[in-house]
């Protein structure tokens, strides 16, 4: 669910980070004045203050660095990084400044910029003190904005261990887990999130998605269950669950899942793809076939799409529509199986020999493929909405 970095990121940021703050210039009435103007949220009188200090001292980085820090506390992190920038060429080891500019490079999503601020400060604080841990959500969180999950993943449970009852580092915890592929590790975690919050449906679809990486398909399932009665809005649940089900081989219940998925977010792709899939199964193709061209019209690379609808077209006796979408599927995936015998079978029924061993040929030198994990699943799509040229693979 790798989408969710940049928000991930703002939430815990919010809920972790106190305010900084770098040392004020060594000027008593100066500092008093504007340490005053900014206690009474002057902002713009305390700006006007250190930009005449820092004409009247342009070699003091202190002026600067402050500036920097208005400009972060407002919002506008590229300003206060330039500033910053020059703060530290005047003096590399100003007190706080490093600090800040991390933290500025972080709110800008300039994640390994941030890490090179953060991890000599980290190097230089006491094991365990308050600074080092806050550094360390600093760098799990800077490595999950990278995409560095399993750096990630060290980092942040570092930091849930030394703040445990907080959910959404947790969260992120279990998410890195996941997408570095350390599922037992998603295991440990949703045990520690379920003593926070029993009634968490993100929660519950995490560890359905580490479970069914992990072969434990009625777990999975057992979980996106719980999902759904904790939180029958939440994106993707009924989604997770129906594609959960439609491995099992469950399409009507799988198709039920799917079309909740839909009322809560309209055309779903995946959603829309995998309940004409469960049409297929059940022997409606009528009621599969204005949904498959719906997605085919708008996601022409989807491979499953164009299986499918050679599929229906077949079914109908439309040959000639259902030889161009099996052909359009071997074209988007030539090592798939699937659509090479069902084109075969086409060609022969259709009294082309010749076509149809040549298809057959080339399915006997290829693997039957396997379904794909739900994770691998929400990750190439069930997070994307139409439009998006990335799917599932029919099985």
């Amino acid at each position: 669910m790798r989408p969710r970095v940049k928000q991930t990121s703002a939430m815990l940021l919010g809920l972790m980070l106190g305010s900084w703050s770098v040392c004020a210039w060594p000027q008593a009435e100066q500092q008093q004045a504007t340490n005053s103007a900014e206690q009474q949220a002057k902002t713009n009188d305390a700006e006007v203050m250190w930009r005449n200090a820092a004409k009247a001292h342009p070699m003091d980085p202190i002026p600067l660095a402050n500036l920097g820090l208005l400009e972060a506390r407002k919002g506008h992190y590229p300003q206060a990084i330039a500033l910053y920038r020059k703060a530290m060429a005047l003096q590399p080891s100003l007190p706080g400044l490093r600090l800040n500019m991390g933290l500025a490079y972080f709110k800008n999503s300039q994640f390994k910029e941030a890490i090179q601020m953060f991890a000599p400060l980290l190097k230089g604080e006491a094991a365990g003190s308050q600074e080092a841990q806050r550094l360390t959500f600093l760098m799990g969180m800077s490595h999950y904005g990278l995409g560095e999950y399993k750096a990630a993943a060290a980092d942040l449970k570092e930091a849930a261990d030394n703040d445990p009852q907080n959910l959404p580092l947790l969260l992120t915890l279990a998410h890195s887990c996941l997408l570095s592929e350390q599922y037992p590790c998603v295991v440990d975690t949703y045990h520690r999130m379920v003593l926070l919050d029993a009634k968490s449906a993100e929660a519950d679809m995490l560890v359905g998605e580490a479970l069914d990486e992990m072969k434990d398909l009625p777990g999975a399932t057992k979980e996106f269950r719980a999902a759904v009665e904790a939180n029958p809005k939440e994106p993707n649940v009924h989604f997770g669950l129906g594609y959960l089900l439609w491995k099992q081989v469950q399409y009507p219940e799988a198709a039920k899942e799917f079309q909740a998925e839909l009322e809560n977010t309209p055309h779903y792709t995946q959603a829309t793809l995998y309940l004409a899939d469960c049409y297929i199964r059940m022997d409606r193709m009528d009621e599969a076939k204005p949904l498959l061209l719906e997605v085919v019209k708008e996601n022409p690379g989807l491979y499953m799409g164009r299986v499918d609808m050679g599929i229906v077209y077949a079914a109908m006796g439309d040959n000639e529509e259902a030889v161009r979408e099996f052909k359009a599927a071997t074209r988007l995936e030539p090592d798939e199986v699937n659509a090479h015998m069902r084109l075969g079978r086409l060609y022969r029924s259709m009294g082309q020999t010749a076509e149809a061993e040549k298809e057959f040929d080339i399915a006997k030198g290829l693997n039957e493929a396997t379904n794909e994990g739900l994770s691998h699943v929400l990750k190439n799509g069930a997070e994307k909405r139409a439009g998006d040229g990335a799917g599932a693979k029919h099985p």
